[in-house]
């Protein structure tokens, strides 16, 4: 007598888990800068502080030009590892323009600093990444103070938008593309 093969087969192992998504909303695509209005609107966003480097500061003023008055003041003093005297000055300026967000405008410094001041404020962040390092979808805040580097890790550190735009990348040198590639790789590790 042929048995069936359900009644022959051992119960399939079966691991339990639980996922947890990330509550960022993620805009990726080429020309995806023209919707950073409506992202802005959909994050509840009516005055930003536009965050930048000095030397990314005249393409974020660019890119964003379109915004008219939404952008209340900008800060193009962004510096690697979030130094909290750069942080300090940026939050004396998000207050003084009563922004209700930050945009962070550029690579792992300035949405380093996007994280500080949100995280520090509450403000809604919106991170526009022109290089590959991936500090935009880690929960991870490095902020350096007195020569010493500290680490937090929280869910609340992430930015609630990120725009992604193929297009701000092109004109990477192939340095940077290199070396923020690989930093892309040690975040994917860390996260």
């Amino acid at each position: 007598m042929r048995r069936s093969r359900l009644s022959t087969c051992a119960e399939p192992a079966v691991r339990n888990f639980t996922y947890r998504g990330l509550p960022t909303q993620v805009i990726f695509g080429h020309g995806t800068i023209s919707d950073l209005g409506s992202v802005l609107e959909q994050q509840g966003v009516r005055r930003a502080l536009l965050l930048s480097t000095p030397q990314r500061a005249q393409q974020a003023l660019d890119a964003t030009r379109s915004l008219g008055d939404t952008i209340v003041a900008s800060f193009a003093g962004a510096r690697m590892h979030t130094p909290i005297d750069v942080t300090a000055s940026a939050q004396a300026l998000l207050e003084a323009s009563a922004a209700d967000g930050v945009i962070a405008f550029g690579g792992g410094s300035t949405i380093g600093l996007g994280k500080a001041l949100a995280v520090r404020t509450g403000v809604r962040h919106i991170a526009i990444p022109t290089t590959y390092a991936g500090s935009e979808m880690t929960p991870i805040l490095g902020e350096t103070a007195d020569g010493r580097k500290t680490t937090r890790r929280s869910a609340d550190i992430l930015p609630h938008a990120v725009l992604y735009d193929v297009a701000l990348t092109l004109s990477l040198p192939s340095a940077i593309s290199g070396t923020s590639g690989i930093n892309a790789i040690a975040h994917a590790v860390t996260a």
